[in-house]
């Protein structure tokens, strides 16, 4: 099944290494994921590409998006849903109080995206 499976990772801040806590701890787990499915994907001609995308203050409602294909990650899976929460790191940045994207999955509510959530998503776009 040759291909590409595109990450787009979409986080607030001036730059990559300025973003928020909950963002930076889903962009290491998301580096994580990547770096160990991409052996796997490769061997099966899939390319990984990831990309990441900084975002406005005023497009703080897409913090800590993550996209498979152009597809959101809580469309992927069935579960999962998107629930906006305080955070005190975005409030710094924005220098407003700020609501970011939770993933919530049964009644766990995370604020930085869990790896196993990233990889059955990214599996889910790639499997047959």
């Amino acid at each position: 099944m040759p291909g590409t499976l595109t990450i787009e990772w979409r986080h607030i801040g001036e730059s990559v290494d300025g973003t928020c806590v909950r963002c930076a701890a889903t962009g290491r787990t998301l580096a994580e994921v990547v770096a160990a499915i991409r052996p796997a994907l490769s061997a099966r001609r899939v390319r990984v590409q990831v990309t990441e995308t900084v975002l406005p203050p005023e497009r703080i409602a897409e913090s800590n998006m993550i996209l498979f294909n152009g597809v959101p990650l809580e469309d992927l899976i069935d579960e999962a849903r998107v629930e906006m929460t305080p955070c005190v790191s975005c409030s710094c940045i924005t220098g407003t109080d700020a609501i970011c994207r939770a993933i919530v999955c049964g009644e766990e509510t995370h604020e930085a995206v869990p790896a196993d959530l990233i990889l059955k998503a990214a599996l889910k776009v790639v499997e047959p």
